[in-house]
């Protein structure tokens, strides 16, 4: 199975600290992966903007940066149970434990 992060959106305040751009709100997505079968989870973090000293001009931020601050923002226990959780979800869309539907 492969995870794959990415940051679908960002909301920035357009003036902060002496700053511009400054990004506030991350919009997240993780999806969990095995050939065709996957998952996926989205979400809104927020980003502190009450410590500027090592800001990042808005055009020089990269994706795998800002993933780094939405992971941080998540935690380290929670980004781990989502990614279980969605493999989970793969794993019972693969191999189905349930099912559903009528005799008739």
């Amino acid at each position: 199975m492969s995870t794959t992060w990415s940051i679908v959106n960002t909301e920035y305040l357009l003036s902060e600290g002496g700053e511009t751009n400054v990004v506030n709100r991350l919009h997240w997505q993780c999806i969990v992966a095995d050939g065709e079968h996957f998952a996926r989870a989205y979400g809104t973090v927020s980003v502190p903007t009450d410590d500027l000293s090592n800001f990042t001009a808005f055009a020089d931020l990269t994706e795998a940066q800002v993933i780094e601050w939405a992971k941080a923002a998540i935690g380290d226990e929670q980004v781990t149970r989502i990614e279980e959780g969605l493999a989970s979800r793969v794993s019972e869309i693969i191999t189905p434990t349930t099912g559903s539907g009528l005799p008739w």
